[in-house]
């Protein structure tokens, strides 16, 4: 009897299995992938958003309430980009490792130079953020740095694992950087692309690939346009001619192919995180399939 409980206790112990240590929940897709690169199974990782929503605007449901009461570590842009929805499911999750100040909350803005700080904060000027624009993972050096700090973070919280977290930290960066070396000398014919952009969702991609923007078809951050904005758009791209309209995923396609009606400019429709399509199941993939769509609209 005995030696057929022990069989049975080792043989549910095989099959058992394995639970991640660290619980993870972040508030966009691009910093799901980017912890499962430097945590591997050492973390159990969910998204509040996806590729086809608005980070700026969700619901926070009870399943994410749920989700939110049982992490370890939270990963959220900020920078003011989920004000809208976050502090409001902090507050019921009541989760005292993931509020702010404490080592299982993380702002992955704060890796980085912010753009676009505005000069002048005022709320009729449209969903502003204080601190600088958010969309800080449209270029890839940015998230070679907050890999790093994710890497920190996840030591921080477990560190009996942290030579794991390093080893695969380090196999990332080199990864990664030679991916960016592939796209950036891919990229060299895309340098001084002149783009009307839906919303300021790229001034980080534009930094980096030496993209002109010459026109925003929101007329404010984050108000659509009405016809008369959109008119007036037209006018200026008679001054400041484009070759592309850019647009997310997610966000509405009717002003851009208003536009592209009205002036024959094509819209390209970029992924702005990971998941938006069959290609971009991973960031590497989230950054070949935005290169060859930029690079198709430039032939």
């Amino acid at each position: 009897m005995i030696r057929q409980l022990l069989t049975f206790l080792i043989t549910m112990a095989v099959a058992a299995p394995v639970t991640a240590g660290v619980s993870v929940f972040t508030c966009e897709p691009e910093w799901a992938a980017l912890v499962r690169e430097v945590g591997g199974d050492l973390v159990d990782v969910t998204s509040a958003t996806t590729a086809q929503q608005d980070p700026h605007r969700i619901q926070a449901r009870p399943s994410l309430i749920a989700r939110m009461r049982k992490a370890d570590l939270v990963i959220c842009t900020g920078a003011g980009l989920e004000n809208g929805w976050l502090p409001l499911l902090l507050r019921r999750a009541n989760n005292p490792r993931v509020q702010p100040g404490q080592s299982g909350y993380l702002e992955a803005a704060s890796a980085v130079a912010l753009l676009d700080r505005p000069l002048r904060l005022d709320r009729a000027e449209g969903d502003i953020h204080a601190l600088g624009n958010p969309h800080v993972q449209t270029n890839p050096h940015n998230l070679t740095e907050v890999a790093k700090v994710i890497t920190d973070r996840l030591s921080m919280i477990d560190p009996e694992h942290v030579s794991r977290y390093q080893a695969s930290l380090d196999d990332f960066l080199s990864r990664w950087q030679s991916a960016i070396e592939r796209w950036e000398q891919a990229a060299k014919p895309l340098r001084g692309m002149k783009v009307v952009a839906q919303h300021s969702s790229w001034v980080y991609l534009n930094q980096w690939l030496g993209l002109e923007q010459v026109a925003t078809i929101e007329p404010k951050p984050g108000i659509p346009p009405g016809s008369g904005d959109l008119a007036r758009v037209v006018a200026q791209m008679e001054h400041q001619p484009a070759d592309v309209i850019i647009r997310a995923a997610y966000q509405d396609d009717a002003g851009a192919q208003w536009l592209s009606d009205r002036t024959g400019i094509r819209v390209v429709v970029l992924p702005f995180t990971v998941g938006s399509s069959e290609v971009t199941i991973d960031l590497f993939g989230l950054f070949d399939e935005t290169m060859q769509k930029l690079l198709a609209a430039a032939r």
